[in-house]
């Protein structure tokens, strides 16, 4: 870890300060504001419905102006988003929520290649370790995500108004501390044609792998956490109690990302990533024994490990598919496939929680951890496996 790694986790943890406490008042408040109650999770589905469509905007904008000046355009999007969502819970409208945090999305898009920017500022051998360690930085979010959105929820007369206002104060700090970070160069201009199609980088057995897995690990992760402030309002539990429980769901999210690189050196990607796949179904087996509050603590802290295993793990093994001259097309197309895939289970947590109840949730939820295991299994029986394992 050098200095700009360290710096670039911070941004890690604010970023996440970001989208937790989006995830744990955007279904609140728009279950409050929504013509009909399965609509209460759409401005959570907003924020990643607009990172879906800003990935290739925001690979274009890397590209061509570089990793800091996209970063810190990213920013000012959340910073301006922050404030138009408190301004749509003051005046109670419920669609203007929606379209504050799909323009949000832009950041969520942006946010999500720190990951790869880390891969960057370490040496080649270090890149597995870099990208842990500066997921690691999560751990601020899983702390100040939850407290921010308790401690402010009755800041002002209308609830979580103070939340949005804080988020962007948040959003200027990242931008104080992105302002430090040295990226590497851009690459020359003539060698940005350099190259394989989309298309081919896409057919890679190891990429088609890292954007499944990815994508479905990150989805289930967000359905069972998206659902849950509104499954645990319905069980009669109190938000203090729902933000207790995001708290350590985010902690199991990224407290093991200061080891998860080590783990991945010593066994190799897909064995961890393996084990991802069984710490998920643990979670959502523990989910189905009961509705107090331990059994939701226990339960989303285990996806969180789960979730860390499986998208460093994923994000790890996209990195042996493309060339530096591929990244920005590559990248975003991982982008791409984790946000539709979050923006599905955004829309269908809050319909299912609110129609079915958290137990069918979970049990569907089986469905994706399934094949997200058969994909790893199937990677692993293949004769060649470029020095995965």
């Amino acid at each position: 870890m050098n200095r700009h790694l360290w710096l670039l986790a911070i941004c890690q943890g604010l970023f996440l300060t970001n989208n937790v406490t989006f995830i744990a008042i955007n279904g609140l408040v728009g279950f409050s504001l929504a013509p009909l109650g399965w609509m209460a999770t759409l401005p959570v589905m907003g924020y990643v419905v607009g990172g879906a469509l800003s990935t290739a905007l925001v690979a274009q904008t890397q590209h061509r102006f570089g990793r800091k000046a996209s970063f810190q355009f990213g920013l000012l999007v959340a910073l301006g988003s922050a404030l138009l969502c408190a301004y749509a819970a003051v005046s109670k409208n419920f669609w203007l929520l929606c379209a504050a945090t799909l323009v949000a999305g832009y950041y969520n898009a942006n946010g999500n290649l720190y990951r790869f920017a880390a891969a960057e500022l370490a040496g080649a051998g270090f890149r597995e370790k870099a990208v842990s360690l500066v997921m690691a930085g999560g751990l601020i979010g899983a702390v100040l995500g939850p407290n921010l959105a308790a401690q402010t929820r009755t800041l002002t007369e209308v609830p979580f108004v103070g939340a949005y206002l804080a988020l962007a104060g948040v959003a200027l700090v990242s931008m104080g501390v992105l302002h430090f970070i040295t990226f590497p160069p851009l690459p020359p201009k003539q060698a940005s044609g350099d190259g394989r199609p989309l298309g081919q980088i896409l057919r890679q057995p190891v990429f088609v792998v890292a954007a499944v897995t990815g994508a479905l690990g990150f989805g289930v992760m967000n359905l069972l956490m998206a659902a849950t402030p509104l499954a645990m309002q319905q069980c009669s539990l109190p938000f203090s109690d729902a933000a207790l429980v995001l708290e350590w769901h985010v902690i199991g999210m990224f407290a093991p990302g200061f080891f998860t690189g080590h783990l991945i050196k010593r066994f190799g990607v897909l064995p961890i990533m393996g084990v991802g796949v069984l710490l998920n179904a643990l979670c959502i087996a523990v989910a189905l024994t009961g509705v107090d509050l331990h059994q939701f603590l226990i339960a989303l802290f285990l996806l969180g490990v789960g979730w860390n295993f499986l998208f460093t793990g994923s994000t790890t093994l996209s990195l042996q598919t493309y060339t530096p001259a591929e990244k920005d097309r590559a990248q975003g197309a991982l982008n791409f496939f984790v946000f539709a895939t979050t923006a599905l289970s955004s829309f269908s947590s809050g319909v299912l929680v609110t129609t079915s109840g958290w137990q069918w949730l979970n049990a569907g939820s089986l469905i994706p951890v399934a094949f997200t295991g058969a994909a790893i299994v199937w990677l692993a029986r293949r004769p060649t496996r470029a020095g995965m394992i």
